[in-house]
């Protein structure tokens, strides 16, 4: 009937829930491999392969991805330590965070090198949000090592030090270890949390 225009048809594969996730995994690829700075949005779209304009339909600019991206990995990470089954006593409580930690990010390698190497990269305002999230999961190790104190199991003369060390040593791991490599990644875990326990005077 004249007058009626009838509804384009989607392209396949083009649904937010398909794409969304596409533009998120070649934008971390991308990020972890050049670099933000040198990354634009046409080199994202085209390993997504769409039109750089339709990156618009699911992210308002670079920036916001970035920071999507980041903010992503963090709730992920808060959330997985969440879901840990509950310890006693301040040493196994360590243990499981150390383990917890080398597991969860050697499987993340992409997503840990952009959230450390792009943080200045942000702007004010998300810089801000993330270092949020990310002293929230600093405090969770801080608490340990300070119930660790007060149980008289652990001895470290300053706790935030401690925490920012361990922390740093055990995403250190993400540096150089690949899987199928000279040891295992529960051989890893065992190893570090034996460097853990003796750091903090766990005997």
């Amino acid at each position: 009937m004249a007058g009626i225009v009838a509804p384009m048809a989607r392209k396949p594969g083009s649904r937010s829930e398909i794409t969304g996730p596409r533009v998120r995994a070649a934008a971390l690829r991308l990020f972890a491999r050049h670099g933000y700075a040198a990354v634009s949005m046409r080199q994202i779209a085209a390993e997504v392969g769409v039109q750089a304009g339709a990156l618009y339909l699911y992210t308002p600019d670079k920036q916001s991805l970035l920071f999507d991206l980041m903010q992503a990995h963090m709730q992920e990470l808060l959330d997985a330590h969440d879901a840990l089954p509950p310890c006693s006593g301040a040493l196994e409580r360590l243990e499981q965070f150390t383990r917890f930690h080398i597991r969860h990010h050697a499987a993340r390698a992409d997503a840990v090198f952009v959230s450390y190497m792009e943080l200045r990269n942000l702007d004010a305002g998300n810089f801000g949000a993330i270092e949020a999230m990310r002293r929230a999961y600093e405090d969770r190790l801080e608490a340990i090592l300070c119930a660790g104190l007060a149980e008289g199991s652990l001895h470290v003369p300053d706790t935030k030090l401690a925490t920012l060390a361990l922390i740093a040593m055990l995403t250190g791991v993400n540096t150089w270890y690949r899987e199928g490599g000279r040891l295992s990644l529960a051989t890893v875990e065992g190893i570090y949390w034996d460097m853990v326990r003796r750091a903090v005077g766990g005997g």
